[in-house]
């Protein structure tokens, strides 16, 4: 495993002695209190303890989640081999002025596909409680599924596992949302396009009276002039629902998106409809085709 990821936001490094306040702060949160269980950190000196104990062991993984820009830590993501699991877990656990901005998600995203395809792993687990909305909510959008119920310690947890090829359909889906982001200084991933989509690939836009359709250099070329010729600016668009149905060697998908920026200098925001449809070749997946439509 990996001693550092780092994703178009953040940077997740190995937990460490330097990170005493940030563990401090965080396990004496309400959130994690409420979640996971006081462990009883009324100290730095308590923290420090509870980070050498961590690292001396060599089925506990832990990594500090920060913003890449500033180095601000705001969470961590752990994998953990449990005695009654039958493979590691994964898990997240993030300051609360942090939640709800896809951080989680993001960190999260970037371990698995480490995992999945520099690792070779397929089987992996976490584990929540019912009552934890925001941690199953997390789960799903990673491709995981809920798998049984376990009593530990008086108290009740879910199983969820991970289904490898919804996973990598959802970051499939993520990197063509992400392609043309230029919010917050960022500059387009052009290339990446080409990675995820067949070269064959057909785009279509449907408009009320017409449709237009395009391949991949009419599709992006128009794309490009605005996002960097300043027309389109502060431009995001997000996946906001997503329903997947895979068979065999294809898929389709079903997103609601949100999307909003500047052009030339005016605010406007946007939602619609896009439809997926994927194949695996070569033994990994492709986009095939794309067709969307604003509400």
């Amino acid at each position: 495993m990996k001693e550092n990821y780092i994703t178009p936001r953040l940077i997740c490094s190995r937990l460490g002695l330097p990170d005493t306040d940030f563990i401090f702060e965080l396990l004496n949160s309400p959130e994690w209190i409420k979640f996971i269980g006081d462990r009883g950190i009324t100290s730095k000196t308590a923290a420090e303890d509870y980070i050498k104990k961590i690292t001396n062991d060599p089925a506990s993984n832990f990594w500090v989640v920060k913003i890449k820009d500033i180095e601000v830590p705001i969470g961590i993501i752990t994998f953990i081999k449990r005695e009654y699991l039958d493979d590691y877990d994964i898990g997240f656990a993030f300051l609360n002025k942090y939640s709800k901005k896809g951080y989680a998600l993001e960190a999260s995203a970037a371990f698995l596909m480490d995992q999945i395809k520099n690792e070779g792993r397929s089987n992996i687990f976490a584990i929540t409680t019912k009552a934890n909305s925001d941690s199953i909510q997390l789960l799903e959008k990673l491709g995981m599924q809920f798998s049984k119920e376990l009593d530990r310690e008086n108290s009740s947890l879910q199983v969820y596992s991970l289904m490898t090829d919804k996973f990598l359909l959802n970051e499939l889906t993520w990197q063509f949302f992400d392609v043309f982001t230029n919010a917050n200084q960022r500059e387009p991933d052009w290339e990446n396009i080409y990675r995820i989509c067949l070269p064959e690939v057909i785009i279509i836009r449907k408009q009320e009276d017409s449709s237009d359709i395009y391949n991949l250099i009419s599709f992006i070329e128009p794309r490009r002039a605005m996002l960097m010729d300043g027309t389109l600016t502060g431009f995001e668009e997000r996946e906001t629902f997503a329903e997947t149905k895979i068979i065999g060697n294809i898929a389709q998908r079903h997103s609601k998106y949100q999307k909003e920026g500047y052009v030339n200098g005016v605010y406007f925001k946007g939602k619609g409809n896009k439809f997926f449809q994927f194949i695996r070749t070569d033994g990994c997946w492709k986009i095939c085709s794309v067709i969307w439509e604003d509400e």
